[in-house]
C-alpha cells in the first residue's frame, strides 16, 4: 500500500525537475532544454506508471490523482525553496493548503 506513495514521490521529483529545472538555465538553447527535459520525464514515466497501475489495486484512480497532487505541491515547495532559490510568500501556502484540502476530499468515504 506503501509501494505507490514511494513511487509517486520519486516520479514527482524527476517531473518537477523536467518542468522547471531549465528554468536555472537560461542560456541554454530552447531545443537543449526542452530535449533534455523529456528525457527524464521518460524516467519520471518509468515510476509514474508502475505506481498508477499498483495504487490501483488500494486506490480508485481520482484518489491516486488526489495523491499525485498532494505529493506535487509538496515536492514543489520543496524543489522551489532549495533549488530555484524562490520564497514562497503566505499566498503561495494559504493556496497549497486549500489545493491539498480539495484534493483529502477525494478520500472521504
Amino acid at each position: 500500500m506503501y509501494k505507490p506513495v514511494v513511487l509517486l514521490v520519486i516520479s514527482n521529483i524527476f517531473m518537477t525537475y523536467a518542468w522547471y529545472g531549465h528554468l536555472r538555465f537560461k542560456d541554454k538553447a530552447l531545443w537543449l532544454v526542452v530535449l533534455t527535459s523529456w528525457m527524464i520525464a521518460l524516467i519520471e514515466y518509468c515510476f509514474l506508471i508502475p505506481a498508477n497501475r499498483i495504487g490501483h489495486t488500494y486506490f480508485s484512480a481520482a484518489q491516486l490523482k488526489g495523491m499525485q497532487e498532494i505529493i506535487t505541491l509538496i515536492v514543489f515547495a520543496v524543489f522551489s525553496i532549495t533549488y530555484l532559490k524562490e520564497d514562497l510568500r503566505w499566498n503561495h501556502y494559504a493556496g497549497f493548503v486549500l489545493i491539498i484540502l480539495a484534493a483529502l476530499l477525494i478520500f472521504k468515504k
